[in-house]
């Protein structure tokens, strides 16, 4: 059958296209019924169905007869280090993590934070988490200590598996003294914390609290996998929220177990032994569900990357490790090519590997520039496919189905609508808009398996984030049109939420830390073009009256604050004092405005703006920002 067999397939019978994917899934007890819609629209999926992920992603492929293959390969140029976990280890590893975590009162429905680096252990402690049923919520160790604290008052998690360190290019990033200061700051105090020990540096364990992470596991009886309702969380992850304050997206098990796996071989065309790498972190959604869950879930190779695109040592890195690995599927963010493309732009690093091994190469995570991807294209010589999807529904919205049958691909387009997505094109009145037509990107109700239900203890705010602006929709917060031939594309955010190197922050986040300065009166933050991240944020702030300190002194104080309290991964460097900013009559900001200035783009002032004559300072200012877009 083809794509659009698949797809009529699935409109015509939601309940038993899902049904009939389950069965690839190893129930304790199987699922009856596929969709409950009692609550809606608080939809839920495989509510009768016990299960658990650990044994869908580890044990089972041991009982198969399938330990001696590799589950994980962990490959990091940050220290020269490599090693193979083949899935009878895992499975060895896991199950004595979680019976020590057992021992020390973690139960089914408790949280457990994890702040790791790239290292396999990280997976081992999401999976053994998942093994006894406790919920994990994985922090990624870019994250300050504020924003762990944040996430530590949320969550409220019983223990917390942390790395002593991570590492970037050129300098050791010390986690511990992060996790104390989140610790010290946060109103939730977890009963104890694991800390694994890297030699790059080593943490001070705080006494009564922190235990080594091979002391805690010494003579734990091994736990066995715990079978969980369809709907019980497998984890929390936290995503930017506009106002500044995370949103704990949940996971549902069941559904999880069902999406991820159906993508496997429908969306990255990779079969049970096949190597597949996805180059993210697992504080991301991409780590998450194609580093950890998807790949093993369906008996793959995962490798599990500690390095960058370039500078580790240099542009070839990632035509070293595929080379050397076999991997066969390969997916990153459009960032990390531009990155590969300005260190080396004709490409001369890959003449020293040899990559036939590689069939496809994914993108996704930001929009794909088309120079981008006609660039990688044009030198590896394979089908390069852009696909989009987000944190909330963990797997794939739109793409080109490379399992079931290769669409041509149109550059500037990630393709079609996957089954379980019936993707809209709505003006702001909710109305279905004409083809080739931009508008705000709505999903249908109810979302598939595998995506969101909700937000963790907070249905009000999962509400009016995502179904109240569009009754019966999930709104994406993207904008996009589709054309003549039901190819998506996707523009650009409706919402201040900025895309930094595929990861998504609040500008409103930043704009409250810069609002902290005491000197601040007013701010605004803006997502700027950046040829390498796609968007970097820049801060225009105003002054309090009567502050004689130099404007220097101030804006280089604010980039130290955003850092502090955000984190490296804000990417933030730009800054700059403005006399004011552009507002309408009503006082509302005009941000989008402001970034099509920077951004050097044609823009016709709103006609609600209270004094045109502030976009030239505005422009003005700009100038004398040394910054790509400019």
């Amino acid at each position: 059958m083809g794509y659009r067999d698949i797809y009529q397939g699935w409109r015509d019978d939601p309940e038993g296209f899902w049904l009939e994917q389950a069965r690839a899934i190893d129930w304790d007890v199987a699922p009856t019924r596929a969709l409950n819609d009692s609550r809606a629209p608080f939809y839920t999926w495989f509510d009768d169905a016990m299960g658990n992920t650990c044994h869908n992603a580890v044990d089972r492929h041991v009982a198969a007869g399938r330990g001696d293959q590799p589950a994980i390969i962990w490959d990091s140029p940050m220290t020269g280090s490599k090693s193979t976990t083949t899935f009878t280890q895992l499975q060895e590893q896991t199950a004595r993590l979680a019976g020590a975590l057992a021992a020390r009162g973690v139960v089914k429905g408790d949280r457990v934070i994890i702040y790791m680096p790239m290292v396999p252990e990280a997976l081992v402690a999401m999976l053994a988490c998942t093994r006894i049923g406790a919920v994990h919520s994985v922090v990624f160790g870019g994250f300050s200590a504020h924003e762990l604290a944040k996430r530590l008052d949320d969550a409220t998690p019983k223990a917390v598996i942390a790395g002593s360190c991570g590492l970037e290019p050129g300098r050791v990033v010390a986690y511990k003294p992060l996790l104390d200061g989140a610790i010290a700051e946060a109103r939730h105090q977890p009963e104890f914390c694991v800390i694994f020990q890297r030699d790059q540096q080593r943490a001070d364990l705080t006494e009564g609290r922190d235990i080594d992470w091979h002391a805690f596991q010494e003579g734990a009886a091994p736990a066995p996998c715990l079978p969980v309702e369809g709907s019980h969380p497998a984890y929390i992850l936290y995503t930017s929220g506009t106002t500044g304050q995370p949103k704990g997206v949940v996971r549902a098990t069941a559904g999880h177990m069902v999406g991820l796996h159906w993508t496997m071989k429908n969306v990255y065309n990779v079969d049970p032994g096949d190597v597949f790498w996805a180059a993210s972190d697992v504080g991301w959604v991409v780590g998450h569900s194609y580093i950890c869950y998807a790949p093993l879930l369906a008996g793959n190779t995962t490798v599990v990357f500690e390095g960058k695109p370039v500078g580790t040592p240099d542009a070839g890195t990632f035509w070293r490790v595929i080379s050397e690995h076999n991997v066969r599927s390969f997916f990153t963010a459009p960032t990390a090519f531009r990155a590969i493309k300005r260190e080396d732009p004709d490409c001369r690093c890959l003449e020293e590997y040899d990559i036939s091994c590689l069939r496809i190469l994914y993108l996704a995570g930001e929009r794909a520039d088309p120079d981008t991807v006609e660039w990688a294209q044009r030198h590896l010589q394979i089908p390069v496919i852009d696909h989009w999807w987000q944190t909330e529904t963990g797997y794939t919205i739109v793409g080109n189905p490379m399992g079931i049958e290769p669409l041509p691909v149109k550059v500037g387009s990630p393709t079609v609508p996957m089954p379980g997505y019936d993707v809209q094109i709505l003006d702001e009145a909710g109305h279905p808009v004409p083809p080739g037509t931009l508008g705000a990107i709505a999903l249908k109700l109810p979302l598939p398996p595998g995506t969101l239900p909700t937000l963790w203890q907070a249905e009000d705010r999962f509400r009016k984030a995502y179904l109240d602006h569009f009754p019966g929709y999930y709104e994406t917060g993207d904008a996009g049109y589709v054309d003549e031939d039901g190819y998506v594309f996707i523009m650009a955010r409706t919402d201040d939420v900025i895309n930094v190197a595929g990861h998504r922050l609040s500008t409103g986040a930043m704009e409250e830390v810069l609002a902290g300065h005491p000197d601040v009166a007013e701010c605004a933050v803006i997502g700027v073009a950046d040829p390498v991240k796609g968007q970097v944020p820049m801060g225009l702030i105003c002054l309090s009256k009567g502050v004689e300190k130099p404007h220097a002194e101030i804006e280089a104080e604010c980039v130290a604050r955003v850092r502090e309290r955000i984190g490296p991964v804000a990417s933030f460097r730009l800054c700059k004092v403005v006399e004011r900013l552009p507002k309408t009559r009503s006082g509302k900001i005009l941000r989008a405005t402001m970034g099509k200035i920077a951004d050097g783009e044609t823009f016709k002032a709103p006609a609600t703006i209270d004094d045109p004559a502030i976009l030239d300072e505005i422009a003005a200012a700009l100038r004398a920002l040394d910054y790509p877009a400019r």
